[in-house]
C-alpha cells in the first residue's frame, strides 16, 4: 500500500485483492477537489433528456431556486463516482475488467451548485468472491467543499472479473 502523488492527491495502491481486504471498514481513499461546471451540467442534460429549468436556466435559478445557482443533476453526480474511484484506487492483481454492479443505498443530502468543487472518499465494505472474480462493496461519500453536507452518500457495488 503506497500512495503515489499525482497532482494534489494520493492514489491508493493495493498490490491484490487479498491486500484490499485487509483494508476492509478503513477510509483508503480520498481525491483532489474538481469543479462541477455548467458545461458539465448542460451536457448530462442534453445526454438525459432531463433539463428542468434548475439546472440549466441559471438567470430563473438565480432568483426561484433556494440555492441561487444551477445545481448538478443527481445522477451526474453519481456518475462521478468511476472517475474519481479510478483516480483514488489501483488494485495491482491483473483483471480483464471492471464493471459498476449497482447501488445498494443512495442519498443526495445536499445539491451542486454550478461551480462547485466536488471529491470522494471512499471504505471498502465488503471484498467478496464471485464467479471468475471479486465484487467490492463500496462505502463512498462525494463531499462538497465548504459545506457542512455531503452531496451524496451511497454503498456502492463493483465487481472486478479475471
Amino acid at each position: 500500500m503506497s500512495p503515489a502523488i499525482i497532482g494534489a492527491m494520493s492514489v491508493r495502491t493495493f498490490a491484490s485483492i487479498d491486500e484490499l481486504r485487509g483494508a476492509v471498514g478503513q477510509e483508503v481513499a480520498t481525491t483532489q477537489w474538481h469543479t462541477v461546471t455548467q458545461q458539465q451540467i448542460d451536457t448530462f442534460a442534453d445526454a438525459t433528456g432531463d433539463r428542468q429549468w434548475i439546472h440549466i436556466d441559471a438567470a430563473r435559478a438565480s432568483v426561484e431556486s433556494p440555492y441561487k445557482s444551477t445545481i448538478a443533476h443527481g445522477f451526474l453526480t453519481l456518475s462521478l463516482l468511476s472517475e474519481l474511484s479510478r483516480e483514488a484506487v489501483e488494485i495491482k492483481e491483473p483483471f480483464r475488467h471492471r464493471i459498476n454492479y449497482g447501488i445498494n443505498r443512495l442519498r443526495f443530502p445536499a445539491a451542486v451548485r454550478a461551480g462547485a468543487r466536488v471529491r470522494g472518499r471512499f471504505t471498502p465494505k465488503a471484498v467478496e468472491d464471485v464467479e471468475n472474480g471479486v465484487q467490492v462493496v463500496w462505502d463512498c461519500r462525494i463531499e462538497i467543499e465548504n459545506e457542512p453536507k455531503p452531496a451524496l452518500v451511497a454503498e456502492w457495488l463493483t465487481r472486478l472479473y479475471r
